[in-house]
């Protein structure tokens, strides 16, 4: 059952990149991501024979996730023009952009079979804890009643014409530059939360720390922040030194 998800993830990643080179919008990859972000956890969760309750939620929590992702990303990403990051890599790569590609979509495959080996460990176990699967639960509202707060608060931005080429400040947008990430983050300890009690759980606290240093570090912020500075200047670089990169947080002056 685990290669076969590692097998699906990667045909989904390959007819993903044949949707690329038709279409040069890149920014499929991030629907395809949070498409097996959602439909493998399901996938574990059906097919193991752990503890029923574990499964369910587990498996419920990070597929509504991922799935809530997926259809945010579907809305922006088939209506709008390709990524301004994809688009500046594409034009990096110059002739090559199509078979480096290839090598970023799988790339995300692997991404998301890794991601998801929580839910896979989780759907093996065969007890649980009910007040840390609780816990989880209530820790999981939060964290999507964020995001989603979050997403729509940029969304009615970035709607309005006249606000094309400025910084988002609305809301939690005004005490993180990254809300959106900081809520996913937390989302993530939801399972090593559920692990509590159970033996051989404690690897699962790797699942946000391994998160982190991706948003922070590698995937998330670095890429997005390069973007932010290409289209809106200085403006952004303003907003870098008065907002919190990831924690909301009280503003700071310019000169601080």
């Amino acid at each position: 059952m685990l290669w076969y998800s590692l097998l699906i993830a990667s045909v989904v990643m390959l007819l993903g990149w044949l949707y690329e080179g038709k279409t040069r919008n890149a920014g499929v990859v991030d629907v395809l991501w949070a498409g097996l972000m959602a439909f493998l956890p399901v996938y574990y969760a059906v097919l193991s024979e752990g503890d029923w309750l574990l499964r369910l939620v587990a498996g419920g929590l990070m597929s509504l996730w991922y799935l809530r992702l997926f259809w945010h990303l579907s809305g922006r990403v088939f209506s709008e023009a390709e990524d301004g990051r994809y688009a500046y890599l594409r034009q990096y790569w110059g002739d090559k952009a199509h078979r480096n590609h290839f090598f970023f979509f799988q790339f995300q495959a692997l991404l998301a079979f890794v991601f998801t080996l929580p839910v896979w460990w989780l759907a093996q176990a065969q007890n649980h804890n009910t007040v840390t699967v609780i816990l989880a639960v209530l820790l999981a509202l939060i964290a999507i009643t964020g995001v989603s707060r979050a997403d729509h608060q940029l969304q009615q931005f970035r709607s309005k014409p006249e606000n094309k080429g400025k910084v988002c400040e609305n809301g939690l947008w005004y005490y993180s530059r990254h809300p959106n990430y900081f809520f996913e983050w937390l989302h993530w300890f939801c399972y090593p939360l559920m692990a509590i009690g159970v033996a051989g759980g404690g690897w699962l606290w790797l699942a946000p720390v391994v998160m982190l240093a991706f948003l922070y570090f590698v995937t998330g912020i670095p890429y997005t922040e390069q973007q932010a500075i290409r289209s809106r200047g200085d403006a952004y670089r303003r907003y870098q030194q008065t907002t919190s990169a990831f924690i909301p947080w009280r503003k700071k002056h310019a000169s601080d």
